[in-house]
């Protein structure tokens, strides 16, 4: 009998809706069933609709349900979890789950892989102290880190001491299969009541939390009512997702009278079809690593604001696929959603150019090569060690 391929455990802190999970579903589903297995541990919960995304039907899930604070506690139960997987890669993924790589050497797992993916709101320039050294405490039980922007990168190089021979760059990759370019018209969103062709349609997608930073796109979005004489008329705004700052969200529209103008549609499984009901796609975030949602709205075809935060450059063609603004910034970011309300061939051609960006440099089969081609590298003998850490700067 063959030997069953090297088990992959993804440790995540929680296995829900986000860009991150996203990421991974997409990675275990495409990564060859014959040359790799997976596991994944969430040190809260694996929801039913993402395990539901996950189309193998061998995969493991661990739910620890972890409460608030340090892992510690959680050591020996993870240990044992390690040591009955067996597994030859522990991928862990962003600070909260890298101290998973202390239970993954006390169970004499072969490597671990770290991930870096983005920061907090409250640490949106990676200056905390704390967090810094606590990714420096942990350096030595990593075999090799993983940083998803350039931004990242020089992070981990500059600010946490890790050598760059220790760290791989890979950009995160969008199906461009699944998200597919709207044509000229854009199709109705179900639920949505904004179905009027002769309306102007922005959206976000993402998690309602403060990184996210949707309040400021509403603050844009309300701004442009007041500068433009036909955007109550015809500009209207989405916001995909749930999450903290809905309230805050709702009284910004609120105060401004533009509650009926707004579509806030929570939490949704249908995000393709969302983008294509989209004419502008706006990521209104404080901090990002490699955005898989901004990917996906160049996939469909939707010229994009974002923020110039993070890898989000790294993403776009600024002035070709769209337009970066500063960050909690909505009177820069109004200007550049009334450039687009006012000219929709503009909108069209930048959108039009993404999406070819999209398929020359980020496709999933790049990304999924990359991760198959570092998990191998990462088993064989000779490879740097994870004692192989830069001088801290």
């Amino acid at each position: 009998m063959d030997a069953a391929p090297p088990l992959i455990a993804h440790v995540v802190y929680h296995f829900g809706v986000g860009g991150l999970e996203n990421g991974l579903v997409n990675l275990i589903n495409r990564l060859p069933a014959s040359r790799w297995r997976h596991a994944v541990i969430a040190l809260t919960q694996a929801t039913e609709a993402m395990r539901a995304r996950v189309a193998r039907p061998d995969v493991t899930y661990v739910e620890l349900n972890k409460g608030p604070g340090h892992l510690l506690p959680l050591y020996p139960r993870l240990t044992r979890v390690l040591r009955d997987l067996r597994p030859a890669i522990v991928h862990t993924r962003n600070l909260a789950a890298l101290e998973a790589a202390v239970p993954a050497r006390l169970a004499r797992v072969p490597a671990v892989v770290h991930g870096e993916h983005g920061r907090d709101a409250d640490d949106i320039d990676g200056r905390n102290a704390r967090r810094l050294w606590t990714r420096r405490l942990f350096s030595p039980f990593v075999t090799r880190y993983v940083a998803l922007s350039g931004e990242l990168q020089r992070y981990l190089v500059e600010r946490v001491g890790i050598a760059p021979a220790r760290i791989e760059r890979i950009i995160n990759g969008v199906d461009t299969a699944r998200f597919t370019a709207r044509g000229r018209a854009r199709a109705p969103i179900d639920g949505c009541h904004f179905a009027d062709p002769r309306l102007f349609l922005i959206g976000t997608v993402g998690r309602l939390d403060a990184v996210k930073d949707q309040t400021n796109l509403a603050r844009a979005f309300v701004a442009a009512l007041r500068r433009h004489s036909g955007a109550r008329e015809r500009l209207r705004l989405a916001i995909v997702g749930d999450g903290p700052l809905r309230e805050e969200v709702q009284r910004v529209l609120a105060e401004a009278d533009a509650t009926p103008l707004a579509w806030l549609a929570g939490e949704r499984h249908d995000i393709p079809a969302v983008m294509r009901g989209l004419d502008l796609f706006v990521l209104p975030s404080l901090a990002e690593g490699i955005s898989n949602t901004l990917l996906e709205a160049m996939a469909s075809g939707l010229p994009v604001i974002a923020t110039r935060v993070g890898g989000n450059a790294e993403l776009m063609e600024e002035g070709l696929t769209g337009r970066l603004v500063p960050r909690a910034d909505p009177e820069a970011m109004a200007t550049a959603i009334l450039r687009y309300f006012d000219d929709p061939l503009l909108a069209r051609r930048h959108g039009g150019a993404g999406r070819s960006l999209v398929e020359k440099r980020f496709s999933l089969e790049l990304m999924v090569r990359r991760y198959d081609e570092l998990y191998a590298s990462v088993l064989r003998p000779g490879l740097t060690t994870a004692s192989t850490v830069a001088p801290a700067r």
